[in-house]
This record gives C-alpha cells, structure tokens and sequence, in this order.
C-alpha cells in the first residue's frame, strides 16, 4: 500500500525488475532474491499503516524493503525454496481462475507450495530458471497493468482514499489476455536463460 502518486514509478520498478528476473534471474539470482525480498517487505510492512498516514507508509515500505531484501539475500537455500514455493502458489492461484470464482481452497495452495519447494531444491539450477522467468514475467504483467491502469485514470478513481494497494495475484481481473501473455514471457524468459544469460560458465 502506497499514496497514488507513487504508483506509476512503482510499477515501472516492477516492470524493470520482473524483466530483469525474467531474463537474467539464474545469473543474477541474489539481486532477484533482493528484489523480491524488497517488494514483499514493503508490501507487508506499509499495509501496516492507516491509509491516511503517507510518511509511515513510505518509511514503513522502506525499512520493510530492505529487511526483506537482506533477509532473502542472505538466506540463499531459504529463498530457493521460497521462490518455488511462491511459483506453486502463483499456479495454484492462477489456474484457480478457470476453475471457480474467488481464491483457491488453502490445500491446493498448500499442496503446490510444498512441492515447489522440494522440486526446486532437488532442480536448483532448472527450477530457478523456470521460477524467475515465471515469477518474473508475471511481475512485468502486474507492472504494467499498473502502468496502463494509471494513464487510463482508472487507478486514480480506484479508492477515496487515493492509496494504491498491489494486488500481486489478482493484477487484471476478467483479462483473457493475461494468462496467455504469462505463459509466452514466461517461455521467452526460460529460453533466454536456458540459452544464454543462464548458461554454465565454461
């Protein structure tokens, strides 16, 4: 949660740093960690605050940033499996949406946490390819929706209270194109990395 007017450059940060994990996320790994880490920080941490109050939310997002981000940098193998188990929860959320309205019942999300878990601890260097092209493209989707939603106008209607509230697993509902545009980033990032930016060194 963050005022209106620092929406836009907080959509273009996602859309640049959910490209950059996109793309290059196996080779740069601990500053896609730190990304990441930031954003969930600051998610947690200005959701905290009263919506009236800009300064603790901006200090709030801050100070939460940059505990997530040291703490998913510095915890390696932790956010390995953080990152698969977030990418089975995307899923789980994701293909929720063609099955029935509303989230997805806890145990499937249970389900397919844990078992991204285990798989990207056993498939580290495949599994953090996928993960971070993935998880990356969607954050590019969430972005950018951002983006159009604000030269629209749209956000700015969004809540009397003029505060935008990131919602990362719902970014466009009721947008065909959205999970199809997922899925090809997606595969265009795993391809990039596979091929090139994500290669083994000698």
């Amino acid at each position: 949660m963050l005022p209106h007017a620092y929406e836009l450059p907080a959509a273009i940060l996602l859309v640049a740093g959910g490209a950059l994990a996109c793309f290059a996320g196996y080779r740069l790994f601990r500053i896609v960690l730190g990304i990441y880490g930031f954003i969930l920080g600051a998610m947690i941490a200005s959701s905290m605050m009263g919506i009236s109050n800009t300064t603790g939310m901006i200090v709030a997002a801050l100070v939460g940033g940059i505990a997530g981000a040291l703490l998913l940098m510095f915890a390696y193998f932790i956010g390995i499996a953080l990152v698969g188990a977030g990418l089975g929860a995307l899923v789980a959320h994701v293909g929720w949406g063609y099955v029935g309205p509303g989230d997805p019942p806890a145990a499937a999300v249970i389900a397919l946490s844990i078992a991204g878990s285990i798989g990207a601890m056993l498939l580290q260097r495949y599994v953090i390819i996928v993960a971070t092209a993935f998880g990356g493209a969607w954050t590019v989707i969430v972005g950018a929706v951002a983006v159009m939603s604000n030269r629209a106008g749209v956000a700015a209607a969004a809540s009397s209270a003029d505060v935008w509230i990131l919602y990362p697993t719902t970014p466009a509902s009721g947008r065909a194109w959205v999970p199809i545009a997922w899925v090809v980033l997606g595969l265009l990032g795993s391809g990039v990395q596979l091929g090139i930016t994500g290669r083994r060194s000698g």
